[in-house]
């Protein structure tokens, strides 16, 4: 009777068992469940953060563009026409209209791409121009620290 009892113990004891273990396993699952609907989410407000951002890009190359036609039309109507100063204004105003029509057409995008493609082509110039770019900052906030 003695070994009855102490049977039905350890049986007592592995149903207990089981049911901890099938606890843990629930709960486990539940937090997985979770977690993975967290991450979904944070993905989802990642790509909407990324697709305004690149909205706001674009935007504003298009309003940089439609600056620049509107500087080069000014720079028609008031510079002189004639001489080294007219062909010098004639000459931006031409660049700034070309420049204003390459980001409207191709965008933020575009310009990325074809920035990377010079890299591409041409390394070294790329890296001396982000060298003098960067001594030239500098120079600048120097200065402006004294």
């Amino acid at each position: 009777m003695a070994d009855n009892e102490h049977n039905s113990g350890n049986a007592g004891q592995s149903q207990a068992h089981a049911g901890g273990l099938e606890q843990a396993r629930q709960a486990a699952e539940n937090l997985g469940d979770r977690a993975r609907e967290l991450g979904g989410s944070a993905a989802e407000q990642a790509r909407h953060y990324a697709q305004a951002a690149r909205d706001q890009a674009e935007a504003g190359a298009a309003a940089l563009g439609s600056g620049m036609r509107n500087l080069a039309d000014t720079l028609r109507q008031r510079a002189p026409h004639e001489g080294m100063m007219g062909t010098a204004a004639s000459g931006l105003a031409d660049s700034l209209e070309r420049g204003s029509h390459y980001l409207e057409q191709e965008g933020i995008n575009g310009l990325a791409e074809d920035l990377s493609t010079l890299v591409r082509r041409n390394p070294l110039p790329a890296v001396l121009i982000g060298v003098g770019v960067g001594f030239l900052f500098a120079q600048m906030f120097s200065r402006s620290e004294r």
